[in-house]
């Protein structure tokens, strides 16, 4: 009877907040981040498959309410899809025994099952109703969207039209991903080969508001800095301290985590931004947008003002679904997301 309760009352706050949610209507066109951005379109497929975007977001209600993160791990393997030769689905490919696929690169190793999961139900009901139709690509770019939707970000009209491609490779992420020990300068070049600015940089940055990070990609700044500090000072000593009792030393669990947002880690909010000023960024590359003259202004232009932070997060995550697309004849249509069709 509980159980029943609180899927009744999950159902009717799911409802509120797509009334109450900001809509941003960001119809632009990225220009030098595609192969061929401009043949994706908003209206790809009202003829094929008209109720696309009601089944994906059926699917994503329903896998939200089982885990919450699903919205954070979509978020995360659709931005390292994007960033290995474009926003194709490469990174759903399973490897075989004649090729290690990008999803087992070693970065990506951690990438979350249930992220996988609402991408692979989401295909799989879509294909009841229009088979062969809808590509993988296009069911990340809208899942994510409807995903982080439902954490507290504004919706945004997703661009349609991609194609899934014909390889995926292990060995071509390294350098595409950023690193947790990078700096900003290396960072700013990353993200200006896929086509980003500075400030979309930041803002994608931003995303962090939601999810975890494991102990290994942040232990060094709270154990043994350098020979002058035992704790990162550019962190908060109490919230290293803090960190400590969760993160031992010599821990070798892999399933230990942090929230990446210390104060408001399950709502999608500006509250990372102002977290960064406090010092309360958990990764050094979270914290150094906060200290870098380059990205500085951003940072504290988007804790002031959360309509802010929306507005270039929309408009950066746009950017981030046109980069590499593959359109017309390119690639395929997978008809299983984690193999290619032959």
């Amino acid at each position: 009877m509980a159980k029943a309760s609180f899927s009744v009352l999950f159902a009717l706050v799911f409802q509120v907040l797509l009334q109450c949610l900001v809509f941003f209507p960001y119809t632009g066109t990225v220009t030098g981040a595609a192969s061929d951005g401009s043949a994706l379109s908003h209206g790809f497929y009202d003829r094929s498959c008209p109720n696309l975007e009601e089944i994906i977001q059926n699917v994503v209600f329903q896998k939200f309410k089982e885990a919450f993160n699903t919205a954070a791990g979509a978020l995360r393997i659709f931005f390292h899809d994007c960033f290995v030769e474009g926003c194709d689905a490469s990174v759903l490919i399973a490897s075989s025994n004649t090729n290690k696929a990008e999803r087992d690169a070693d970065i990506n190793l951690s990438l979350p099952g249930d992220g996988y999961e609402v991408f692979f139900r989401a295909k799989r009901a879509l294909d009841l109703q229009c088979p062969g139709v809808v590509s993988c690509a296009d069911v990340m770019a809208i899942a994510t969207r409807d995903l982080l939707n439902l954490v507290g970000s504004p919706r945004w009209e997703v661009l349609k039209g991609r194609r899934d491609w014909l390889i995926s490779k292990a060995s071509r992420v390294a350098g595409n991903i950023p690193l947790t020990n990078q700096t900003v300068s290396e960072l700013m070049s990353l993200f200006n080969s896929k086509g980003l600015s500075v400030l979309d940089m930041v803002a994608l940055s931003g995303g962090h508001t939601i999810g975890v990070s494991h102990c290994d990609r942040f232990i060094d700044r709270i154990y043994r800095f350098n020979k002058t500090f035992n704790i990162d000072p550019t962190m908060d000593k109490d919230y290293a301290l803090i960190l400590r009792e969760s993160c031992p030393e010599k821990t070798s669990d892999p399933y230990i985590v942090q929230p990446n947002d210390v104060s408001t880690p399950q709502t999608f909010d500006n509250a990372y931004y102002k977290n960064l000023q406090k010092g309360f960024g958990l990764l050094s590359t979270d914290q150094i947008l906060a200290l870098d003259a380059n990205t500085k202004g951003y940072v504290n232009s988007m804790a002031e003002d959360q309509k802010v932070f929306f507005q270039h997060f929309v408009r950066a995550m746009v950017k981030l679904g046109e980069i590499g697309v593959k359109t017309g004849r390119d690639g395929e249509i997978r008809r299983d997301c984690g193999v290619f069709n032959s």
